[in-house]
């Protein structure tokens, strides 16, 4: 009797496993993620299932049916302008134009940007909304949770998303304690049985926009540690940007389809805020439900719009072969391509995947830099003297294919050549990768860097 339940044990695993594997076949986007998925169900089902609900299976065609039916989307009649131009195929792709019309600012680390996001919150008088893909009850945790129920309490529509797998340490009474208070908090976790258990296709967004007017964005999340105040990774080097203008009205539709796929909720919008200022802004949001592989578009299209230089920077270098093409042939065309990544791992098997592709790169005559007095946790792209990126995407293929992100492109001067300054100050703290970083290395951590490396598609 027990060798008969076992062995239909082994074959329902067995008919499970072939199910998956077809599913897997069908849907894995990647013709690396593809094979290893088949193989794994079809081989050692009893190993491979579970991981695959965790990290393989997905669902988004809601998600997709409404993030492009929630506003009409504007085609460019095409740009007008030559540095305009060089982006035209991103325009395309999202389907979304350049607004003009834009003042912005610089928030350079923890400090700076989250006493402007406090001040702008404190200012709030009709809608406040809030996205970060961490939340910790710390300090600077507290002190969000205390001005979100003092906002809610002064009659703001306070409105909260926070990931389920990001924030997965964020006890209850953190957010009991907002919900009583009049804060409408959710976790991007979903009721679609599928999607509850996922691991992977996280909301990596971190968003606050204030009554419609203005906006914040960039890589910091809600916890001491973005502040610095947390060793041994400390001090942590960051950036976020404020924006006021037309494009405050892209990240508060994108908050609004996060918060109707979570709540089944529609949000009221309010109107597209007049221009203010000079620079030019492109919101790229990306994210697993989309047709293309959006993430990776766009930093390629970034590194090719390059003529005389390209600076990335990055916690987690983990490119894709498209992005590994467009850097190399950015070399060739004699552009100054340098990436600025940590000396300090946060996620070790990442850490070790990537000193394996920075060594790659420093072969194709790409300036690799490690940033030395702590974590260096920014997004930031810079292409020649007039186009810079802040934003939540990383150079790895969990940013490009597995996480939603959002991305704040602008074209402007004067904003360009901030970032160019606050750069050009990160470089100096840093020291410059050779090939001597991999091939000193011990034997047995050269072998780990190539075992990491075969998980870059889940990096």
């Amino acid at each position: 009797m027990t060798l008969s339940l076992f062995g239909d044990v082994v074959l329902l695993l067995q008919v499970l496993g072939i199910l998956a594997a077809a599913h897997a076949l069908m849907h894995t986007r990647t013709p690396q993620g593809a094979i290893g998925w088949v193989l794994g169900l079809l081989l050692l089902p009893a190993l491979t299932l579970v991981p695959y609900l965790f990290l393989g299976a997905s669902r988004f065609r809601g998600y997709l049916r409404r993030h492009r039916g929630a506003a009409p989307r504007e085609r460019s009649a095409g740009p007008s302008e030559d540095d305009e131009g060089r982006y035209a195929a991103l325009v395309a792709m999202l389907c979304r134009p350049f607004r003009a019309g834009h003042r912005l600012r610089l928030l350079v680390d923890g400090d700076a940007a989250f006493e402007a996001i406090f001040a702008a919150i404190a200012e709030s008088r009709h809608t406040l909304l809030v996205q970060f893909f961490i939340f910790h009850d710390d300090g600077l945790g507290r002190r969000m949770q205390q001005a979100l129920l003092e906002r809610a309490a002064a009659g703001v529509r306070v409105c909260v998303l926070y990931d389920g797998v990001g924030s997965h340490d964020l006890p209850r009474h953190y957010v009991e304690t907002l919900r009583a208070g009049g804060v409408a908090i959710h976790p991007f976790a979903t009721h679609r049985l599928r999607n509850r258990f996922q691991l992977n296709f996280r909301n990596h967004r971190k968003i606050v926009v204030v009554d419609g007017e203005r906006a914040f964005i960039g890589g910091l999340n809600v916890g001491d540690e973005y502040l610095g105040l947390k060793p041994p990774l400390a001090p942590w080097r960051d950036t976020h940007m404020e924006l006021a203008g037309p494009a405050v009205t892209d990240l508060q539709q994108l908050f609004a389809d996060d918060w109707e796929w979570i709540t089944g909720a529609p949000l009221p919008l309010h109107p597209a805020p007049a221009p203010d200022g000079s620079a030019r802004v492109l919101v790229v949001a990306s994210g697993p439900a989309d047709l293309q592989e959006t993430g990776s578009l766009f930093i390629t299209a970034a590194i090719n719009a390059a003529r005389r230089r390209i600076w990335l920077a990055t916690p987690y270098f983990v490119p894709d072969h498209s992005v590994r093409a467009a850097l190399q042939l950015a070399v060739f065309r004699g552009v100054d391509v340098r990436v600025l990544i940590p000396s300090r791992p946060d996620h070790h098997t990442v850490f070790l995947a990537s000193t394996m592709h920075a060594y790659y790169a420093v072969r194709a005559g790409v300036r690799l830099f490690r940033y030395q007095p702590g974590f260096m946790h920014q997004k930031v792209v810079l292409v020649d003297d007039d186009c810079a990126s802040v934003g939540s995407l990383n150079l790895d293929s969990r940013s490009f294919r597995l996480n939603f992100e959002a991305n704040a492109l602008v074209l402007d001067r004067d904003f360009a050549q901030q970032v160019e300054g606050m750069l050009e100050r990160d470089f100096a703290q840093s020291r410059e990768v050779d090939a001597r970083e991999y091939l000193d290395a011990s034997y047995l951590r050269r072998v780990a860097m190539h075992v990491a490396r075969l998980f870059d598609p889940i990096l």
